[in-house]
């Protein structure tokens, strides 16, 4: 802008000359955020997943990830880099180059939730370039039916209130959605419970069936055959009503008005990735949603398809920031 200053003081350019200028300046950067974004990509893309394999944050952007790769005919490769509440694969997808080839898919706890829990976070979660959220699946309330007599909601809460502080609830580690959903078990049913923390979904469940843990609040996605094998028992889900896929399963809110809780997965982009690529991203994973085959999937993970624009993805994220943190200060969660 010196050099601009001086050229109109000096009458070596017109106002009317500058303005061709700025205007031939933004039309080539448009044309190049076009271009860039047309190319893209032109290698394989890595999607960070910030829990373990074998759990539904890792399912879901593995269908999204394959119907990226045929359609880009890039490879797409999940890297599972779980640890501290999904903040250590989030802090590498943060920290990558902004080219658009290192993205993060990720539930609610690295996005909206941690910033409220750990104090010396070394990224910053609102700084991510929000994509899409891709889907969503309730949290259900289920047990080790081999340690736990219960069938109803009223049932647990009453052996619940029997043995304080004794029944043990496996949690996908400090912080997720499953650890705030049993601290809010606790918080409306007034009763209380000895948190087991993993490190992801997959390992819980697995502490589950082994009976080293007596219930859990998990999505259905990758628990529901369990259920069905009578491995594991439902008691209720935690959505507003009951599922269409389980018309005879309650929902928590019938015991306790107002419990209600979900998991969500979204694609987010390390901070200042051009806005081209983000907007390309956005549109290629709502195609890949609209997709039946994709949507059959999903349907199997017993996930409900979100999706949505750009500016849609960042207002719900700063919502749930807002509504995470009323239960982390209502509960007076602590990290351990």
């Amino acid at each position: 802008m010196a050099r601009e200053s001086h050229m109109f003081k000096t009458g070596l350019m017109r106002p009317g000359l500058f303005l061709v200028f700025a205007l031939t300046i933004a039309t080539q950067f448009c044309l190049g955020q076009h271009s860039l974004a047309q190319s893209y990509p032109t290698r394989s893309v890595k999607i960070i997943v910030p829990f373990p394999a074998g759990g539904t944050a890792d399912a879901i952007p593995r269908v999204i990830g394959d119907w990226l790769s045929r359609k880009w005919g890039q490879a797409v490769i999940i890297e599972n880099r779980s640890g501290a509440g999904g903040n250590v694969g989030a802090e590498l997808a943060y920290k990558s180059d902004p080219d658009g080839y290192t993205l993060l898919s990720a539930p609610p706890p690295p996005l909206v939730i941690n910033q409220n829990l750990y104090q010396n976070l070394t990224f910053d979660p609102m700084q991510f370039e929000p994509v899409i959220v891709m889907a969503q699946v309730p949290n259900a309330l289920m047990t080790n039916p081999h340690k736990v007599a219960a069938k109803t909601v009223s049932e647990f809460i009453a052996y619940l209130k029997a043995n304080p502080g004794k029944v043990t609830s496996a949690t996908q580690g400090n912080g997720t959605t499953s650890h705030l959903t049993s601290e809010m078990l606790q918080m409306m049913a007034r009763v209380q419970v000895q948190h087991v923390p993993y490190r992801g979904s997959a390992p819980a469940l697995q502490g589950l069936l082994a009976g080293d843990v007596d219930f859990m609040f998990d999505n259905l996605g990758v628990s529901l055959p369990l259920i069905q094998s009578g491995k594991l028992r439902l008691l209720a889900v935690a959505s507003d009503k009951r599922l269409p896929s389980l018309p005879d399963v309650p929902t928590m809110a019938e015991t306790l008005p107002g419990f209600e809780s979900a998991a969500w997965y979204a694609v987010v982009a390390p901070p200042k990735t051009p806005n081209a690529i983000i907007q390309k991203l956005n549109a290629d994973i709502s195609e890949a949603l609209r997709d039946p085959e994709v949507q059959d999937r999903l349907k199997k993970l017993s996930a409900d398809i979100v999706g949505g624009s750009i500016d849609t993805t960042a207002k719900f994220m700063h919502q749930e920031v807002d509504r995470w943190n009323e239960v982390i200060k209502t509960a007076n969660v602590k990290m351990q």
